[in-house]
This record gives C-alpha cells, sequence and structure tokens, in this order.
C-alpha cells in the first residue's frame, strides 16, 4: 500500500475519534498512571440572564481506587461562596445528592476546589433501610454549583417575578440558594461521570 494512502488512512481514522469525542462532550486520555477526562459544566436554567459568562470547568485524574476532581469556575459573582454536589439529574428535581465542597470566588468572579472520591462510572449511593428513607443502587453522574446564600441571586435579579429568595437545600446547613451552574449539557441518564472509565 502506498505511503500516500496508509498516512490518509490514519488522518480518516483519527478524524473519526476526535469528532466521536467531541459528539459525547467528555474528553478521555489515557496513560499507564494517571487517565483523565475533561468536560465543562454550563449555566442552570434562568442564570444566563443574569449571569451571562458563568461557567465551570471540570478535569478528574485517576489515582486508581479514587479520582481528583478539580473544579475551575469563572463569570461568577465576586468573592461569594457556592456548594458543590454530585447528583443523580443535572437540573429539578436533582434526584439522590451528595455535597462535594465549598467553593469560594475571588474579586474577578474566579474560583477552584478540588475533591478527591470516586468520580466515576462506578459512582452511586444506595439506602437499604433507616430512618429516613430507602432506595436501591442510585448511580449518580451529574454535577452542580449552587450559591451558598439564597439573598445573593436574589440581588442579582436572578429569580425574576419571586418576592422573596428561592431556598434550596443544598448547602452544610440546609439553606442554600438556587443552582448556578450543572452538567445538562449531558443526557439525564449519561452524565459525564458515567464516562469515566
Amino acid at each position: 500500500m502506498p505511503r500516500s494512502l496508509r498516512s490518509a488512512i490514519r488522518l480518516g481514522a483519527l478524524a473519526l475519534v476526535v469528532g466521536a469525542t467531541a459528539m459525547i462532550g467528555v474528553r478521555t486520555f489515557a496513560s499507564a498512571s494517571q487517565p483523565f477526562a475533561r468536560f465543562d459544566m454550563i449555566a442552570s436554567p434562568g442564570i444566563s440572564s443574569c449571569l451571562p459568562n458563568a461557567v465551570g470547568h471540570v478535569t478528574i485524574v485517576s489515582q486508581g481506587v479514587v479520582e481528583v476532581m478539580r473544579l475551575d469556575v469563572s463569570g461568577l459573582p465576586a468573592n461569594t461562596d457556592f456548594d458543590f454536589f454530585v447528583t443523580e439529574l443535572p437540573n429539578k428535581p436533582f434526584g439522590v445528592a451528595w455535597y462535594q465542597s465549598d467553593l469560594e470566588t475571588n474579586s474577578h468572579g474566579e474560583g477552584h476546589v478540588t475533591v478527591v472520591g470516586r468520580f466515576n462510572i462506578e459512582t452511586f449511593s444506595v439506602s437499604t433501610g433507616g430512618p429516613t428513607t430507602t432506595f436501591p443502587p442510585t448511580h449518580m453522574y451529574h454535577l452542580g454549583l449552587w450559591f451558598n446564600d439564597p439573598q445573593v441571586p436574589f440581588n442579582l435579579g436572578c429569580e425574576p417575578g419571586k418576592t422573596e429568595p428561592v431556598v434550596t437545600p443544598f448547602n452544610g446547613e440546609q439553606h442554600a440558594g438556587i443552582q448556578v451552574l450543572n452538567t445538562a449539557n449531558f443526557p439525564d441518564n449519561a452524565g459525564p461521570l458515567s464516562q469515566v472509565q
């Protein structure tokens, strides 16, 4: 086979791989020691009108028995506290949710947080009984970021038509604001963590 034809076939195969990776939205890179993935978080419903540049970028690096996940955000209010969760669904009603970390933005509305845990296709919760609830093994493949203080999004005009701030349970005191970023750029049943092997 001529060298030029072999080169064309290789380039065509590479283009197919790159195209398929772009279509699913998660870029995964494997090495012998640290496989990892990168993907974006997008503005939650209604947020683009009050925070048009809100965005998050996630990187996950495998350490073998755990993953290290880093979230970098920008376009958010300056010097503001947020709460980071792994969730079953990206939007309401969110399903099962797992509190990961606090995040605070700087004077430019940028923030970073790194957490260590199980953030891949095996991520799930289960309740076999107890004083609160019972549910079967439930995979949680999405991410969400919430305002820690309900007053902040209300003051920013992120809740048009509301006469008082919306309160949600998504912080340590169960008295948080609305969601600001999520992974609804992926299907409900195939969040980005499901693509991390």
